[in-house]
């Protein structure tokens, strides 16, 4: 297949941009700040051009001459631009009006550059240009990306001191600066102040931002409401209201209620686009309804709606973690001869597929096509591949991989570090991973705490469990933070080499560090309290969980029955396993065992066999 998939994109054009339009999150928008064209009428007059001027002069001139005295803009397509543009503005006199500066501002902003977007306002002050509404909810808008809501705010307090009135643009900029900062419930409170007070009415732009910070918290009842909300009122819900809320439901697998809000929609007489249907088919792929997703394909084709290759990578994605990669390949196939180029997800998502099934020389010749296509590899492809291969024990093969990066310009993340420390760990080559670990630090990547995790479990599981204390006093050395996880992994270290009383202590110095054991450090003490036939000390450790709020779970049960079973506790044991049954857990397989055991040798209530098979049902 992919010797086809060679041939195949060796005719097609590289250049092929099908498909690319859509943005990456399916329902992302970022609110578009503009001011009405007919302002600027008379401010865009043509400029005499001046022969003696240099080169990069007659560039900006070009950028601001009159061809169209109601349409033109100034062309920025760069930062330097701007600025250029900008300086060149400010040495003329008299001063070019804010609207002017304005235009500036803006496509300076849609350039994400919003901290020189704040800078060339101070500029504008500096020189008497007075801001307008327009001027200043740019600066709340750049504020806002730069997740600085207090600023934001200020700037809101800048519209009364100089007299001027907060406009439905404004408040719909601070509402989107509250979602992008996922603190919806503030952004509601300013929805709310808008509507109560009736000056300054939400537009449809407003509601949509604030159903998409509700979906984006996964509140889809809340969006739903302020959908009907927009039903009664001026403002009506559109294509874009529509999908949000339906691509949503679809992440929260309420394909249900998103197909009823489908049919609703359509039957409103909005049309849905590609973004609806394949967030719709992206629902119905994680369900598994492969039939229903083919229909959905089926469905938009026939009404001139063509996939893309975000529709595409949805149901290559979702084929390759069931396990289908074969279908998995056809819908590439199909990519190809519909002229819509594969992405670096597209081949990432078949080499995952490739690596969950084991068959790591198809996943390599899928990242050798995408390393033979240019740029299109990335961190993310690369780390699936390390992965795939310390799975499988190929840890030399996944090491050629890393050393590999350099050569196509990448730089090994946090991630692929952890990966590959986690290897070596696992295939005992602990000098390998200490080794790597120093290495990270030496090229400015820093360990986080699943680095740390990583490392413990590894020398613990390779008797290191002298380095893997002084590791840990180089760490509180140090005053990192550390996490109950790192000290769970060092205690069932110690446990497992026999050193009951090391771990013991370790275990009660736990609060001194404000640190609190979870079910999973309880279970791997009672466990070591077991095997050791210390049962009094394992069930006083079964009561203190529970008194200090961490419930215990099936597995803490049977732990500790087959503790008591072993050591020929059966009275103890039969108490338990009365209470595991009342609390809903059930016996596994190794702790029925021993207890049908029991029961062949009259050592059990056998009034108690049924209870117990009912709750492993």
């Amino acid at each position: 297949m992919l010797k086809r998939m060679r041939k195949t994109l060796s005719s097609c054009c590289s250049s092929c941009s099908r498909g690319r339009g859509m943005p990456c999150c399916l329902h992302s928008t970022s609110l578009t700040l503009f001011v009405p064209v007919n302002n600027y009428m008379s401010l865009f007059h043509s400029q005499s051009s001046n022969p003696t001027k240099s080169q990069s002069q007659s560039h900006i001139g070009n950028l601001v001459r009159e061809r169209d005295p109601v349409r033109s803009k100034p062309k920025l397509t760069t930062l330097e631009d701007a600025l250029k543009l900008f300086d060149e503005m400010l040495q003329r006199r008299p001063l070019p009006s804010v609207v002017r500066f304005n235009q500036i501002l803006t496509q300076v902003s849609k350039l994400k550059h919003h901290s020189a977007v704040i800078s060339l306002n101070k500029k504008m002050r500096l020189v008497g240009i007075a801001s307008d509404v327009y001027s200043l909810t740019i600066i709340m808008n750049c504020f806002c990306h730069l997740n600085e809501m207090g600023f934001s705010f200020s700037v809101l307090g800048h519209f009364f001191k100089l007299g001027l009135q907060p406009n439905v643009i404004t408040f719909t900029t601070l509402i989107n600066g509250f979602v992008l900062g996922n603190r919806v419930a503030e952004a509601a409170r300013i929805f709310n102040k808008m509507v109560e007070g009736g000056h300054c009415k939400p537009s449809d732009v407003t509601y949509n931002t604030l159903i998409k910070g509700f979906c984006k918290m996964g509140n889809n009842s809340a969006a739903i409401r302020l959908l009907r909300k927009m039903e009664r009122g001026a403002c009506k819900p559109d294509i874009f209201t529509y999908t949000t809320i339906i691509d949503s439901l679809c992440k929260d697998t309420l394909v249900g209620d998103a197909m009823n809000l489908f049919s609703e929609m359509i039957s409103r007489g909005i049309a849905p686009n590609v973004i609806t249907y394949t967030s719709l088919i992206d629902g119905v792929c994680k369900l598994g309804k492969w039939k229903e997703a083919t229909r959905l394909l089926n469905e938009m084709v026939s009404q001139n709606i063509f996939p893309n290759v975000y529709t595409f990578n949805v149901l290559v994605d979702s084929l390759c973690k069931e396990g289908m990669v074969l279908d998995a390949e056809s819908v590439v196939q199909m990519m190809i001869q519909r002229d819509v180029e594969p992405n670096v997800i597209t081949y990432s998502s078949l080499m995952d597929g490739y690596c969950l099934r084991g068959e790591m020389d198809e996943a390599r010749q899928v990242f050798d096509l995408m390393v033979s296509k240019g740029s299109i590899a990335n961190v993310h492809s690369c780390n699936i591949l390390i992965n795939g291969y310390c799975k499988r024990k190929k840890i030399d093969e996944a090491k050629k991989v890393f050393q590999e990066m350099p050569c196509l310009k990448l730089l090994p993340n946090t991630v692929i570090y952890n990966t590959l420390i986690d290897g070596f760990c696992k295939a005992g080559r602990i000098g390998e991973a200490k080794k790597l670990f120093s290495e990270m630090q030496g090229c400015g990547q820093l360990p986080n705490v699943q680095t740390y995790t990583i490392l413990f479990d590894g020398l613990c599981s390779n008797q290191r469990l002298s380095t893997a204390i002084e590791l840990l006093k180089e760490m509180e050395g140090k005053k990192m933070e550390l996490d109950i996880v790192i000290f769970t992994v060092l205690i069932e270290g110690l446990c497992k080499a026999g050193n009951i009383e090391s771990a013991k202590n370790l275990f009660c110095g736990l609060s001194s560090k404000g640190l609190h054991p979870n079910v999973r450090t309880y279970n791997v003490m009672i466990q070591a309290l077991c095997d050791e036939g210390l049962l009094v000390e394992a069930k006083q450790l079964l009561r203190e969980m529970e008194e200090r709020g961490c419930s215990p779970d099936g597995w803490t049960y049977n732990i500790i029955i087959r503790g008591f079973i072993n050591n020929k506790e059966t009275s103890w044991a039969m108490g338990l396993i009365q209470e595991m049954v009342e609390r809903g857990f059930s016996a596994d397989a190794s702790t029925m065992e021993l207890i049908i055991d029991l029961l062949s040798k009259d050592k059990i209530d056998p009034a108690l066999l049924p209870l117990i098979n009912d709750s492993s049902l």
